[in-house]
């Protein structure tokens, strides 16, 4: 039996030995850096014509990874691929799924600062922001394992003379797993574990502007033992990919994060019946906010403060729980915005090699350009600038 969940620890790496592990793993991806990645239909390695490319948000000039565009053709016999080998592992035990889990957060946790290295490379995370998206991760792989061996023991049941009451999950079936480039191991893993572990399969299409780190994990996820056809890799565009594993008739269900507009695209187009189809799919969708911290005047101004720049400047404020306002008290708004002001005059922007930097480039053109239209907005309409106002965009 597994012993009781606990949260995988963040690496403390002010520590020489934790640090020079780090600094291996990032020399070990760079010489990894460039190479070309296959699509992957019930364990068949598959090459097309058309082709994408990752690239490092902090080097643009810098190819992390060469993908396939996957067809409409391919897109349709992954969703059957998935579908015919969710007949046998529908069957398989709890146990067996949970110990499958246990066996790739091993791997995971084996291999940690390399898999942490990836994002580093292609999403421009610090090395604390990769680190905890790596643990994160393993800590899906291990709380989901305990929650299938949970959901598969007998359930406390009101027994009534004279009947005889049962309780059973039963899995869905073909799952499409579109996850977001922002945590692109800990919420692609995330969704990815949870449906095989509950016996579905699953067609995975990462992010374009992440799909590298997800290929790494699922070759792990092979290591560890998954069968061919249980998880099925695709890449390719939203358009191209993703509307036809969303639409297919065979899809069961779909598990999406990402922006609100594709969310609620994915959340109409689902709720289409196609010719072929038998049920009424479902649709989670995890999208982005706009959160706020509110500062009352009785508050810890020093603890606000950290607290608003942690949250609004941590990965490049590149997180649906960043903190995009600050709702201050007017009694301490003046010693607030002094402390933010101070706070974020102090990030290190920089080579998210470096362990030093704190904040690196934004995922890609688009975000940077929209980014400086807001800063240009807020100087505009703000008028007043108390840090930062302006942007690089040479390397990335």
């Amino acid at each position: 039996m597994p012993t009781e969940f606990r949260n995988e620890p963040f690496t403390d790496f002010s520590k020489e030995k934790n640090g020079q592990a780090m600094r291996d793993a990032i020399a070990k991806v760079q010489g990894e850096l460039g190479r070309e990645y296959p699509l992957v239909i019930g364990g068949e390695r598959i090459m097309t014509e058309g082709k994408l490319e990752s690239i490092n948000p902090a080097n643009r000039n810098q190819v992390v990874g060469r993908f396939q565009r996957a067809t409409k053709e391919l897109a349709n016999r992954a969703v059957d691929t998935a579908h015919e080998t969710f007949q046998a592992w529908k069957n398989t035990s709890p146990s067996e799924r949970a110990d499958l889990l246990f066996r790739l957060a091993g791997l995971l946790r084996e291999r940690k600062h390399e898999m942490s290295a990836w994002m580093i490379h292609e999403v421009a995370k610090s090395w604390a922001e990769a680190d905890g998206d790596t643990a994160e991760a393993i800590d899906f792989c291990e709380f989901y394992g305990r929650e299938m061996l949970r959901y598969a023991s007998p359930p406390p049941l009101t027994k009534i003379p004279g009947e005889e009451n049962r309780l059973e999950y039963t899995p869905l079936g073909v799952g499409a797993v579109i996850p977001p480039w922002n945590f692109p191991l800990a919420i692609m893993a995330g969704m990815t574990v949870a449906s095989v572990v509950t016996g579905n399969t699953v067609v995975l299409k990462p992010s374009s502007d992440a799909p590298t780190i997800a290929y790494k994990f699922f070759e792990l996820f092979e290591e560890a033992g998954l069968p061919a056809g249980v998880v099925n890799f695709m890449t390719g565009s939203g358009a191209e990919v993703g509307d036809v594993v969303v639409d297919h008739p065979k899809a069961r269900y779909v598990a999406f994060t990402g922006s609100k507009e594709v969310g609620l695209r994915i959340n109409e187009r689902a709720a289409r019946v196609n010719e072929g189809q038998i049920w009424i799919k479902r649709v989670v969708a995890e999208m982005g906010g706009k959160d706020a911290i509110i500062v009352a005047d009785d508050a810890n101004l020093d603890d606000a403060a950290s607290g608003v720049v942690q949250a609004a400047f941590g990965f490049q404020g590149q997180k649906c729980s960043a903190c995009s306002r600050a709702i201050i008290d007017a009694k301490v708004y003046e010693p607030m915005l002094e402390k933010i002001a101070e706070r974020t005059q102090q990030i290190r922007v920089g080579d998210p090699r470096d362990p030093n930097s704190s904040m690196s480039a934004v995922i890609n053109e688009n975000a940077f350009k929209t980014i400086n239209a807001y800063i240009e907005k807020g100087q505009a309409e703000g008028g007043r600038l108390v840090a930062g106002g302006g942007s690089d965009g040479e390397q990335g």
